[in-house]
């Protein structure tokens, strides 16, 4: 007997959540804004051990409800009629030595309400396992393939998820962007049959996330928008710009002041509406003695988040230009120190 198989009868009991299903269930469940009408994709990184989801959805929230991931382990996919039990139970069952085929079927076998799930599973060896349950609305069905697999329900046909699959194994870079076009590609083949609320992205890594205490690389997500992917690339754009202050902070405080400029600049260049962005780039301008470009950064700085006029009389990297009257005009300052009062 398999280590960990005495946990199982637990998990059988968990899962069988639901009934098996009926015509009338299957016709009602499009009119259900929880059923998780979705196309989503799971993928790895073999070089950074990276393992990642990405999914849009005609519901609610879908990335609250539709993934589960945990870096080292594995990544699922449950959508259709989700249980999240799957997420859950699966990650359990791969670290307990069971292959992804090997835990989909006993959770498979023991789910009355199989025939409603879309179920897919990738762990860090690559191997891979799918569902579609008869049940589930057309058009449904997957596609596996070297370390990704692709899956979608109440599509418009077939083209949705070889979409995602061709634009994956055509693409390079970060996972999270590989994820972000796989989606467009959906989205561009016709998508969701019912239209699109919500997206998310997801990649984790072991101990990835801040101090080394969570296993989050990217974790965000669109709950409601007319255009979530849009949306969600917008975040992305955000969060990657986010990554590059930091970056070039560092290499300010290095002395790296080149370098330092390069990257604040790319951070500015990937989301221009991050006032983070510009108040980083005006400091190495500032260090460098670019006064004129410094303030102009901290104009759009400005424009961007009126409540940087109280921050900056305080902030150190902009010392030199304290009592230049365009810095003290920025600000809202009259006499002087009157901006830091």
């Amino acid at each position: 007997m398999k280590a960990g198989t005495l946990l199982f009868p637990t998990a059988l009991v968990v899962v069988t959540l639901l009934p098996p299903s009926t015509p009338e269930a299957v016709a009602a469940q499009e009119e259900d804004p929880d059923y998780l009408a979705t196309y989503s994709i799971i993928a790895r990184d073999p070089g950074t051990g990276e393992l990642g989801m990405g999914v849009q959805s005609k519901a609610f929230a879908a990335g609250n409800r539709a993934m589960h991931a945990k870096g080292g382990v594995a990544v699922i996919a449950h959508q259709a009629s989700a249980n999240p039990m799957y997420g859950a139970i699966g990650v359990d069952l791969i670290e307990r030595g069971y292959s992804p085929q090997e835990a989909l079927d006993m959770m498979v076998a023991s789910d009355e309400g199989r025939d409603r799930r879309q179920v897919a599973i990738l762990d860090m060896e690559g191997r891979t396992a799918a569902w579609s349950g008869t049940g589930a609305s057309d058009w449904k069905g997957h596609r596996c393939g070297r370390d990704y697999c692709a899956q979608g329900n109440i599509l418009v046909g077939p083209e949705v998820v070889d979409a995602m699959a061709a634009s994956f194994e055509a693409s390079t870079g970060p996972l999270a962007e590989r994820l972000m076009d796989a989606l467009d590609a959906a989205e561009a083949a016709g998508g969701d049959a019912r239209g699109k609320q919500s997206g998310a992205i997801l990649v984790v890594a072991p101990r990835a996330g801040s101090g080394g205490f969570s296993d989050r690389v990217v974790d965000i997500r669109v709950d409601d928008h007319p255009r979530p992917l849009q949306e969600l690339r917008r975040v992305l754009n955000l969060f990657r710009s986010g990554q590059m202050v930091r970056n070039a902070n560092a290499s300010m405080a290095q002395g790296n002041l080149d370098e330092a400029l390069a990257t604040a600049t790319a951070a500015r260049d990937k989301s221009p509406e991050n006032d983070n962005a510009w108040v980083a780039l005006a400091a190495v301008q500032a260090r460098m003695g670019r006064d004129t470009d410094a303030l102009e950064s901290l104009r759009r700085a400005v424009e961007l988040n009126p409540g940087r006029k109280r921050t900056l009389p305080r902030d150190r990297n902009f010392e030199t230009l304290h009592e230049r009257p365009d810095f003290r005009r920025l600000i809202g300052a009259g006499d002087p120190g009157a901006g830091a009062r």
